[in-house]
């Protein structure tokens, strides 16, 4: 038997508490350590830890959305090759930490790893993704990072930094064009 006083004792019931919602995927993932072995597009890449599927763990970064590359309802769109060449600069064969959000879920609809992406400098890649004009700040689904993340793309328009150069309102995502129905809107 373990016998823990109050002060600490509640600060392992919290975490214990926070794991189990996220249920394995928090004891398995967060804050845990791996190499990126591919990175699929501007937001999604693959951990090289099996998900009990595979023989790699599929993440999609969570609160941020970069153009498509390879979807077949909308085909490429303007800066998906960008957003992908970012992401591999960044990312690709690094090791990695992996941030469960404290707020949103821990899998999407295509059972992908919902995470924040810490690199071994302190920088997180969703973050330098949206900074750096290469992806949206994801307006879809609740996150911890959500003002936060509409603030750091809010500066990367104003300095027109990557896509937000050229980019037209018909080249932005259609949800983001529903969401945002004054974003690039013309006078």
């Amino acid at each position: 038997v373990v016998w823990l006083d109050r002060q600490h004792g509640a600060v392992l019931r919290k975490e214990i508490s926070r794991r189990a919602k996220w249920g394995a995927d928090g004891w398995k993932y967060h804050g845990k350590t791996f190499t990126v072995v591919n990175i699929v597009d501007g937001d999604t890449l693959d951990l090289a830890i099996g998900d009990g599927k595979f023989d790699n763990t599929r993440v999609r970064l969570l609160g941020m959305d970069s153009p498509e590359t390879k979807s077949p309802k909308v085909g490429a769109m303007f800066y998906g090759a960008e957003a992908t060449a970012f992401a591999e600069q960044l990312a690709d064969g690094k090791e990695v930490t992996v941030i469960l959000d404290t707020v949103g879920d821990v899998r999407d609809i295509y059972d992908r790893l919902l995470a924040y992406i810490r690199l071994d400098d302190g920088r997180v890649v969703n973050e330098e993704l949206i900074v750096n004009g290469f992806a949206y700040a994801d307006l879809r689904f609740r996150h911890s990072q959500y003002d936060r993340y509409l603030r750091l793309q809010q500066k990367a328009m104003e300095q027109k930094a990557g896509l937000w150069k050229d980019v037209t309102r018909n080249q932005l995502p259609k949800w983001l064009q529903r969401e945002r129905p004054d974003l690039l809107k013309q006078d």
